[in-house]
């Protein structure tokens, strides 16, 4: 019906019924229509509580926010079912967090709000940007401090589990035993050689082994895809600026910035509501005497500051560009050089001692240096324009049209041939999993149909058309005849090293001095004492076994291995070193300790978690999509 419908779209009568749909769509929306036929059930129960389809689709809007870019190639119903299992996670918590009492208070809720950057202007807290960031969120002042205090209760119950373990100093001892243990070893390496050279691969081989292993040869089903790039670094090099345009956004550029420095300031505060201006004054000369005698600016601002909130950062108030804080105290900033602190100033708020902490005086970059800059910038907006114009061009042409050559006439863009690729892709553009899932989709393989359009990023959009199909098939002998002959070859060769590696071994356990057999095979022992878990001084797949063999007792024990790359190795492994507690720095030790201490707490709060969902009421619902057309 749909193919239907696609294919008769051209007709008055489909548009104007595709008329009517679009002005219900538009008045009332789309639950106008389907609003009445279903009402959205709940995706979750958790102990009575309904989590519903909204709450879903945020959490997985914000999960996949959170993977960023990869998102695409994720299965869609593998991230609704994470985010929906977080979901039950936070309610759970939540309900566990009542049934304790947990509750934050109004002074905690201030705090927070006043220090996040998300709200801060130049390192300041600015309550119209506060409200409007809020506000973007959905939530009004009174709704972000409910939800707000909700998670900080959370993240209090989360601390009591992941926070309260420790690390006794016995477990340390051990834990730094373990961790720091070394092995000494030695070992003998016999790589793949030249042993079997000797030996030809005989073309009944070859044979045999193409029989057997056909599917090794077998090439995908793949396409050869004609398609169209709109791009706006093209529409770019289409625009073209005027030098004297150029040089005129240069100069306005440069007038703004003369004379804009930035400066960073703390400062000590001494209200005078409650005392007059002349007491204040006292109380800043006095600390400005104990300045001068050398003690620290920020413990001071702790201990005397009216300006709690800085205080707690040492007096820091952030930065301005000579507009930000009082006159007076501007004119003061003006004065200092850079780790000066003025003497005591008088402003509306109080009075003040200024310490100038960063002063950028950077120079406006010469025209040369920034001239490509501008001129991106001044094309920035007209190409967006024209992009999102050719954009809606594009998808119209891409639906109507029986080809790409009405596109390519159109808006002026080539059409290009791809090299075949298969479902997991190609090269350059085809390496993105979205446009080949839509020159793969059923409407464009199957149905010849141009693809919709697909955006491949922020400033790239294509269409597809399959130009070729072709049918996986299993490559002939004669293609792969030299292939099968390395590997049958690099086979031998395993084998070979690992025979003349069990004579060895077998020469060793027998007690068989083997200086002989190791000069004929020009072997050696290689030594290698104090090898540690994660060193580097042997190959890694040797530290992991050697560190799997039994402890030795009175004699050396010995292992053998064959390593990714055919090597036999054959070990002898004559001593475990344990860890020294005391040779571990004590500011690493203290390191250590946290981090365990945080893992071992990380557990119990995930005991806790799981236990707390063992004990719920949980139910999920299956999605049911019932038909809306017949």
């Amino acid at each position: 019906m749909l193919q239907n419908i696609r294919d008769n779209s051209q007709g008055v009568v489909a548009k104007v019924i595709i008329g009517l749909i679009v002005a219900v769509f538009a008045l009332w929306g789309v639950e106008s229509i389907i609003g009445g036929f279903v009402a959205a059930p709940p995706v979750a129960e958790v102990n009575g509580e309904e989590i519903n389809d909204v709450q879903l689709q945020n959490s997985v809007q914000q999960l996949l926010a959170t993977i960023g870019a990869d998102a695409g190639a994720i299965d869609p119903g593998l991230v609704e079912d994470i985010a929906l299992n977080q979901l039950i996670d936070e309610v759970v918590l939540r309900q566990a967090a009542e049934r304790a009492a947990l509750s934050i208070s109004s002074t905690q809720i201030d705090r927070f709000i006043l220090n996040s950057p998300q709200f801060q202007i130049n390192g300041v807290f600015d309550s119209e940007l506060a409200v409007r960031t809020m506000a973007s969120q959905g939530l009004s002042v009174p709704l972000f401090r409910e939800d707000l205090s909700r998670r900080m209760a959370l993240s209090q119950l989360v601390n009591a589990y992941a926070g309260s373990n420790f690390l006794t100093p016995g477990e340390l001892q051990q834990l730094i035993e373990m961790q720091r243990q070394t092995r000494d070893i030695r070992y003998i390496s016999i790589p793949m050689g030249t042993r079997t050279l000797g030996t030809a691969i005989g073309d009944e081989s070859i044979r045999e082994y193409y029989e057997q292993n056909q599917e090794e040869f077998r090439e995908p089903e793949s396409v050869v895809a004609r398609y169209v790039v709109l791009d706006k670094d093209a529409i770019s090099e289409e625009i073209e600026v005027a030098p004297e345009e150029l040089q005129a956004r240069y100069e306005e550029e440069r007038d703004e910035y003369q004379g804009s420095a930035e400066k960073r300031a703390s400062h000590i505060l001494f209200e005078t509501f409650g005392i007059s201006e002349q007491e204040a004054l006292e109380q800043a000369q006095a600390a400005k005497r104990r300045l001068d005698d050398g003690e620290d600016f920020a413990a001071l601002a702790l201990e005397l500051s009216s300006d709690t909130i800085s205080a707690e950062a040492g007096g820091d108030i952030g930065y301005t560009d000579g507009t930000i804080f009082p006159p007076e105290v501007e004119q003061a900033l003006g004065e200092l050089e850079l780790g000066e602190i003025s003497a005591p100033v008088s402003s509306e708020f109080g009075v003040h001692l200024v310490l100038l902490t960063e002063d950028s005086q950077d120079e406006f970059p010469p025209f040369e240096e920034v001239a490509n800059r501008i001129e991106n910038d001044l094309k920035s907006s007209e190409v967006e324009l024209i992009y999102f114009a050719r954009l809606e061009d594009l998808s119209n042409l891409a639906f109507e049209s029986g080809d790409l050559s009405a596109i390519s006439e159109q808006l002026n863009l080539p059409v290009l041939t791809s090299t075949p690729f298969s479902r997991n892709g190609g090269a350059d553009i085809f390496s993105n999993p979205a446009l080949v899932a839509a020159a793969y989709s059923d409407e464009v393989l199957l149905d010849g149909n141009n693809s919709d359009v697909v955006e491949l990023d922020d400033s790239r959009a294509a269409v597809v058309r399959v130009e070729q199909f072709n049918d996986s098939f299993v490559r002939p002998l004669d293609e792969v005849e030299a292939e099968i002959a390395v590997l049958l070859r690099s086979e031998m060769e395993r084998e070979a090293a690992a025979e003349l590696g069990n004579e060895v071994f077998t020469a060793l356990q027998a007690g068989t001095d083997l200086d002989q057999l190791l000069a004929e095979n020009e072997l050696d022992w290689i030594e290698a004492p104090a090898v540690s878990r994660d060193g580097i001084q042997v190959n890694r797949e040797i530290a992991q076994h050697a560190f799997s063999m039994q402890w030795p007792d009175s004699a050396p024990v010995h292992d053998s291995i064959v390593l990714s790359n055919g090597t036999y190795v054959l070990i002898e492994l004559a001593a475990v070193n344990p860890g020294a507690l005391e040779d571990v720095p004590e500011d690493e030790r203290r390191l250590l300790a946290r981090s365990l201490a945080a893992d071992l707490g990380n557990n119990d709060f995930d005991r806790y978690l799981q236990n707390l969902r063992d004990q719920a009421d949980i139910s999920r619902q299956e999605p049911d999509f019932a038909p809306l057309l017949p």
